[in-house]
């Protein structure tokens, strides 16, 4: 395993300024290194940071001070145009809500992020249909995200999540909107995505999920308050 972080962040702060001249500190100095192939969970109450923390790992905002290294770069000063490039090359996003384009069909949807880059050859199409059947959908890919359960609308993201074959996966409550039998099946497949080297750090209130990382940081008023390393090999 490298020992460059896929994450290096220090003193990451983030302030948003309200209308009456007050400012509210999300983030208010964040150390944090994530290496290769590490599952890490972030856990939180509301207004703990956990969801701003996410955002600027994914590239979603900016920070107001602090440095965020992503695979050795600093994307920490990056304009909009240039944090968009940097999402669509070397992220990957599992949202509690699918994100899914209800008109398109299953292929379409797991291809979208290779639209935005045009990258719409037959290598790529042959990859899209190959994540399709490694999440269990390849007999489904003339469906609209209507005809699926939430459990196959979640695969449908993660296989998306994958085709751009990312540096990072960011993952906001993945299994928020299913049933625990569905969870179940979903946790497995994010679980055999890290078994094989994939890097993932997930937003999660269940502590059922958390377990499942190889390290949960805890957070309170815009810190990490404490770390637990808690996964048994084998999970």
């Amino acid at each position: 395993m490298s020992e460059e972080p896929v994450i290096r962040i220090r003193d990451l702060r983030k302030v948003y300024r309200l209308g009456d001249d007050s400012d509210v500190a999300a983030l208010a100095g964040v150390d944090l290194d994530v290496m290769p192939g590490e599952h890490l969970a972030i856990m939180g109450s509301s207004g703990s940071g956990k969801s701003t923390l996410l955002n600027l790992l994914g590239c979603l905002d900016h920070p107001t001070s602090g440095t965020y290294h992503l695979g050795g770069d600093d994307v920490s000063l990056l304009d909009d145009d240039a944090l968009s490039l940097v999402r669509g090359k070397r992220l990957g996003f599992i949202f509690q809500s699918y994100h899914l384009i209800q008109q398109l069909t299953v292929l379409e949807n797991i291809q979208m992020p290779l639209f935005y880059q045009q990258n719409e050859g037959p290598e790529a199409l042959a990859r899209c249909k190959e994540l399709a059947e490694l999440v269990g959908l390849g007999s489904r890919l003339d469906h609209r995200p209507k005809q699926l359960s939430g459990g196959q609308q979640q695969r449908v993201a993660i296989a998306r999540s994958l085709v751009n074959d990312p540096l990072l996966i960011l993952a906001d409550e993945p299994t928020g909107n299913l049933d625990s039998a569905t969870e179940e099946d979903v946790l497995a497949l994010i679980d055999k995505l890290n078994d094989e080297g994939r890097t993932i750090v997930m937003v999660t209130h269940d502590e059922h999920v958390a377990d499942r990382a190889d390290r949960v940081i805890h957070m309170k008023d815009g810190r990490i308050k404490h770390v637990t390393h808690n996964k048994t090999a084998g999970v």
